[in-house]
């Protein structure tokens, strides 16, 4: 069975712009994540980028917040939307699947409450697409997040573009501009279960 080239999908919506600029809204988990994705993305759109994370905790959200803005402000590559910040949301989505391993249900359901919030605000706001960032991790399925959002943008009635910015080297890029701009990576997801696994695989190594 032949596997999706989500990289390939987006190069064909760019293409169908004709060299007009759409209005793109992309969901962004941090700095780093968001440097090569933006810098992939900003000739082709008018671009904005969410800081919607109800996952991460307050103290590490206000940190990559910030380090969020400040790659904006010294880029320009797009605009920043900041959103409330409420773990709260995170966790009464998540109920039941706290068990669940890295990766797995609880994952994908973070994945769908940032994305379809994302949606959401993009229809509110007249934007033409949403995206995410989030494919850039080799640690995140591009095919589980890419169903989602097309699934979120039949719901809601905005256009999904396809993505896999971790493609074309886009990770190892993302890892080049975070030592350019000398900015904050992390080495957990951003939520308790994933830092608590972080710190229990660092005890073994």
């Amino acid at each position: 069975m032949n596997k999706t080239n989500y990289q390939q999908k987006m190069q064909e919506q760019i293409k169908l712009l004709n060299g007009n600029k759409a209005k793109l809204l992309i969901h962004s988990c941090c700095a780093p994540c968001s440097s090569a994705c933006l810098e992939r993305l900003y000739n082709f759109f008018d671009v904005s980028v969410l800081f919607y994370n109800p996952n991460i905790q307050t103290g590490e959200y206000e940190k990559r917040k910030a380090e969020q803005i400040r790659f904006l402000e010294q880029t320009g590559w797009a605009k920043f939307i900041d959103c409330d910040h409420n773990e709260e949301d995170f966790y009464l989505n998540i109920c039941g699947l706290e068990g669940e391993p890295e990766g797995g249900k609880r994952c994908e359901r973070c994945f769908e409450i940032r994305l379809k919030k994302t949606a959401e605000i993009a229809r509110q706001m007249h934007f033409d697409f949403f995206a995410t960032t989030l494919t850039l991790s080799p640690l995140k399925n591009a095919d589980i997040i890419n169903a989602l959002g097309e699934d979120i943008a039949r719901q809601v009635g905005v256009n999904w573009l396809y993505s896999d910015f971790k493609k074309q080297n886009g990770y190892l890029r993302s890892i080049e501009l975070s030592k350019i701009y000398q900015l904050y990576r992390q080495n957990f997801c951003g939520c308790a279960f994933s830092e608590k696994e972080s710190f229990i695989k660092g005890l073994k190594n």
